[in-house]
């Protein structure tokens, strides 16, 4: 496919911070009864951020000093670039054949060069990453597969967006390819041959081995257990 430079506004950050009560979000969203009983029934699993960091659950360890803020769309956490993560004894994309990762978060000017934002998976085994490379004014994603020996990264520098700004990613995984979004709008599309990953924990701003910190702030992940269309992602009007 062609690759070409596209740029893709997205929500500038309102930067005052303010405290919520916990809600950590886990749904089951079934098909209608009309579909095909040989469907599978269909899961999604949806992080509020900041009610992750306020859940002082055994399940969620944190890292550092990730503190709230209050963003477009509610309270999100901030992550400092430096020493900021959650790590979570949870690996919703455990046996799944075909998902989507959705990610709401701004990326803040000033980090480092490569960022890992989600972890799922081994450390250095089989694994899926959200990652985005930030230059002085803009970022561009990165979608990070491994299954077995096959490792592919979508990643192409020309597709530029600017930091400091709110955007959606979504990274869709089948059995036999990898998509990412930005913002709704289809970026890369490879050939890819993916088994289920078994095992493994998931951590957010940085890889689980602890290394390549974000800087930014995250609202809500979701991963949902087929591939989605960008009419079915998460909402990101206010």
């Amino acid at each position: 496919m062609s690759r070409t430079a596209k740029s893709r506004r997205g929500i500038v950050l309102k930067p005052y911070g303010c405290l919520t009560s916990f809600v950590l979000l886990l749904g089951l969203a079934f098909p209608s009864s009309l579909q095909s009983q040989n469907e599978q029934k269909v899961k999604f699993v949806e992080w509020s951020i900041v009610d992750l960091l306020k859940s002082k659950s055994d399940t969620v360890q944190i890292h550092g000093s990730p503190s709230f803020v209050d963003g477009p769309y509610g309270n999100a956490v901030y992550f400092d670039g430096v020493n900021d993560a959650l790590f979570l004894d949870a690996m919703p994309i455990d046996s799944l054949k075909n998902f989507t990762v959705e990610m709401i978060f701004n990326p803040a000017s000033g980090g480092p060069f490569e960022q890992r934002i989600l972890h799922m998976g081994e450390v250095s085994d089989d694994r899926i990453l959200l990652e985005i490379r930030a230059l002085e004014n803009d970022w561009y994603f990165d979608g990070f597969a491994a299954s077995g020996t096959n490792k592919t990264a979508l990643i192409d520098e020309n597709f530029l967006h600017p930091l400091n700004e709110w955007h959606h990613v979504a990274f869709i995984v089948t059995t036999d390819s990898l998509r990412t979004y930005v913002n709704g709008q289809l970026e890369l599309n490879e050939p890819y041959s993916f088994k289920p990953i078994l095992s493994g924990r998931s951590s957010i701003g940085v890889r689980l081995n602890k290394r390549s910190w974000y800087k930014g702030f995250v609202y809500k992940i979701r991963i949902t257990s087929k591939q989605l269309s960008p009419e079915d992602f998460m909402s990101m009007s206010h």
